[in-house]
């Protein structure tokens, strides 16, 4: 069953700018393992993916009539990938713990990046 949607689509020049000019940038939004990528483009496809999991779970809250819990942190998302494979979600902290509230069992993740642009587009599946 469909829970929710979200899409993000992240500048990758403009990404590596604010990286460049705030190391500790990464630090809030990239967790260990993210950061050992080492192309911007990637780098960005992953910021795209946390920003379309907050969107997705936006939505579906705004659908059942609840709030947005307080203590996000882009680092509770995490893009995790191993070679031959596709990239995967793995959520921990606030963020799972309301996707799981939310009834969402599975998500989908389709990342791209082209001409300066990273895009990522999430599924929320529930059971």
């Amino acid at each position: 069953m469909l829970i929710a949607v979200g899409t993000d689509l992240v500048d990758v020049a403009r990404l590596a700018d604010r990286l460049a000019r705030s190391p500790a940038l990464a630090r809030r939004l990239l967790t260990p393992r993210e950061r050992e990528a080492t192309r911007t483009d990637s780098l960005a496809a992953r910021v795209a993916a946390k920003e379309a999991v907050l969107k997705a779970l936006g939505s579906a809250l705004q659908e059942t009539g609840r709030e947005t819990p307080a203590g996000w942190r882009m680092t509770d998302i995490e893009v995790v990938s191993s070679p031959g494979t596709p990239p995967r979600l793995v959520l921990s902290g606030v963020a799972e713990h309301t996707a799981r509230s939310l009834g969402i069992a599975r998500w989908h993740l389709s990342l791209s990046h082209d001409a300066g642009l990273a895009l990522a587009f999430v599924v929320a599946e529930g059971t």
